[in-house]
């Protein structure tokens, strides 16, 4: 009898996945959901509905890790007034400072580390059943792989703490007709002010055959755009000796069932080479997006970042793009207020974004971030004074934005629909998930997951307004 009961108990736990930050984050939730799913668990959307709550946190800048503060200590609500018995941390804030995080956010039951989720159904049954849970103390994860390429290719070590290592389950938590696809994990560039390398790892790029595996059961799934995410997709394929990987995998992930268009984000601008701009920009099936991190524009700025480029060469490489690819999006992010901007570096950047006619561009102020060597830099700027640089910036790109956009006035788009509740709302090609603007459709009913053509006839900052065809 006490077998049946503990075997029903087994089936009855059930968890809500709330999942913080980027794409990266959203395909290790679907993964811990497939792993927790296959261990027993019961998925609900809901976490006031859950037995057990499981946070993916985000520890990229300071107001991201703020939020998933906050959002632990809400989930942590639920304890006193609904099902709730156990909140669980687990994503970057946690691997990145662990045992720190759990001494003082005592409202949340455990911090898991990477190393964690591979076991992640039986660690959380043992947290509900209220077994205390010694969370770990970070390490620089870059250490635990080979450095070099051939190095790592010799060796038979597995991969620590990486979704993109052996195969996983996953699961799809978005009903939606875009699904992201993991690349790679980690990063081997040591950007003067990004922490991210230090708690994710060393670049690790995912067997091709798996990545064809996992775009075909998406496919299968509803996914009508697969979205492909890592810290850095320019550096796909060289741990496995082919820097070129990517421009043959695209045009098969392209021809994937059910599949109508693959998009690529995060290009490193100096690592963007011509074999793949002209996949992205001419491969059918692949939209001619291009997410360009160029951080900055100034070739002072630029070396402190521990990066490279200058407005000449990156002007350049959109003239590559837009030859191929006239109609091509582009979108950025800066960073504003870095440790030793001069004004003149400001108007550097200013006049970059003039001529670079970017679709959409995110406008960072600079802040320290643990353990980066821009923290010890001198030559900082008062948080006043990075405030006021990050809003001109920001006042700038929103005209931009909207000029860009207005000047998209009588092209012909391909939109890809992904809401019909009052109006038809979706992306066009140029537009990324969630952070490029949407495009409506005007004159047409449709479904979720549709893909209309449609002409745009006026625009609204970085949002379109298309009539159908």
């Amino acid at each position: 009898m006490t077998t049946d009961t503990t075997a029903q108990d087994r089936e009855l736990l059930s968890v809500a996945m709330v999942t913080l930050g980027c794409a990266r984050n959203e395909v290790d939730s679907e993964e811990l959901a497939g792993r927790l799913e296959s261990g027993g668990f019961l998925l609900v959307a809901d976490p006031a509905d859950a037995d057990t709550v499981v946070v993916n946190t985000c520890g990229f800048v300071e107001s991201a890790k703020k939020d998933s503060v906050d959002t632990l200590l809400d989930a942590a609500d639920l304890k006193s007034t609904g099902r709730t018995q156990a909140v669980v941390a687990v994503g970057c804030m946690a691997e990145r400072y662990g045992k720190e995080l759990a001494e003082s956010l005592p409202e949340a039951d455990a911090v898991l580390g990477f190393d964690d989720y591979p076991d992640i159904a039986a660690r959380l049954r043992s947290i509900v059943a209220g077994e205390a849970h010694q969370a770990h103390t970070p390490q620089d994860r870059r250490r635990l792989l080979p450095i070099t390429p051939v190095e790592r290719a010799l060796s038979t070590a597995p991969v620590p703490g990486h979704a993109s290592g052996p195969a996983s389950l996953r699961r799809r938590l978005d009903s939606g007709p875009t699904a992201s696809l993991k690349l790679a994990s980690g990063c081997d560039r040591r950007c003067s002010f990004c922490a991210i390398p230090s708690f994710r790892g060393s670049f690790v790029s995912r067997r091709p055959s798996d990545v064809l595996q996992e775009a075909r059961w998406l496919g299968e799934n509803g996914a009508r755009e697969l979205f492909l995410v890592s810290e850095n997709s320019t550096s796909y394929g060289k741990d496995l000796g082919d820097l070129r990987l990517l421009e043959i995998l695209l045009p098969e992930l392209a021809s994937v069932d059910g599949v109508d268009r693959v998009r690529v984000s995060y290009l490193q601008p100096a690592e963007t080479r011509p074999g793949l701009i002209e996949a992205i920009a001419t491969t059918p099936g692949v939209t001619p997006y291009f997410d360009l991190s160029f951080q900055h524009a100034s070739a002072e700025v630029l070396r402190r970042m521990r990066r490279f480029g200058d407005p000449d060469s990156f002007l350049a490489l959109l003239d590559q793009i837009r030859a191929l690819a006239p109609e091509a999006g582009v979108r950025s992010n800066v960073i504003v207020g870095f440790p030793g901007e001069t004004e003149d570096d400001l108007q550097t950047l200013c006049d970059f974004l003039v001529a670079a006619r970017l679709d959409v561009t995110g406008v960072f102020g600079y802040s320290d971030e643990d353990g980066t060597e821009a923290a010890t830099y001198d030559a900082k700027l008062d948080d006043d004074e990075v405030r006021r640089r990050a809003e001109h910036v920001t006042a700038l790109v929103e005209e931009l934005t909207s000029q860009r956009a207005a000047e998209r006035v009588g092209e012909t788009v391909q939109v890809l629909v992904e809401s019909v509740d009052g109006t038809v709302e979706g992306r066009a090609e140029h537009q990324g998930p969630e952070v490029d603007g949407s495009t409506y459709l005007l004159g047409r009913t449709a479904q979720v997951g549709d893909l209309v053509r449609a002409v745009v006839v006026e625009s609204e900052g970085a949002d379109l307004y298309a009539q159908a065809l």
